[in-house]
């Protein structure tokens, strides 16, 4: 070739680059160079599958062979703690609108079916609780957040039962699930 393919300026032989428009020309070259590109990926494919294929073997052999002969074991969850069967001490009396608040310095479990702000105000609580309570919830209170260390500040939570144990709240979550989607099991702790 004696001319450059798109501008038809004069090349060398050899010459790699057209020097007026600096097109690539084809034509011999080294190894790995444009003609030589498509066998590339081939050869590092094969390599690639060889160092699988070794890694594999050496996974095997580090493992103990895999003769089948060892016992696989299943973890199917369940509590940290025991279940009891009983509530806090004394539960709460309901006051004039049939909501309770939590018992002074004791910590437990509940169930908190809302998170209102306290900007919102203590009425809205209020009537969240008492639509629990009318649709046949248990011992069904409201707390302020603020004055418990496990609970985000700034909010009042609607809660519902009293509980020693997260397992006795986790076994009554479905009936507060009915009522609120994101009920869920919460530890109270002063």
């Amino acid at each position: 070739m004696t001319v450059c393919p798109r501008c038809g300026d004069d090349v060398a032989v050899g010459q790699e680059y057209c020097l007026e428009c600096g097109v690539r020309l084809p034509g011999p070259g080294p190894v790995g160079s444009v003609s030589d590109a498509g066998a590339g990926w081939v050869r590092r494919a094969v390599i690639g599958l060889a160092v699988a294929v070794v890694g594999a073997a050496a996974a095997v052999a580090a493992a103990g062979g895999g003769d089948g002969g060892g016992h696989v074991l299943t973890a199917t969850g369940g509590f940290a703690t025991v279940p009891t069967t009983g509530t806090l001490a004394s539960p709460p009396e309901a006051g004039a609108s049939g909501i309770v608040d939590w018992p002074a310095g004791q910590d437990g479990w509940t169930i908190t079916l809302a998170s209102l702000p306290l900007t919102g105000g203590r009425q809205a609580a209020v009537g969240r609780a008492r639509d629990a309570r009318d649709r046949g919830l248990p011992v069904v209170g409201i707390l302020d957040s603020s004055q418990y260390a496990s609970l985000h500040p700034g909010y009042w939570i609607v809660f519902t039962g009293l509980y020693t144990s997260e397992a006795e709240a986790t076994s009554a979550l479905q009936p507060a699930r009915a009522f609120a989607k994101t009920a869920n099991v919460r530890r109270i702790v002063p």
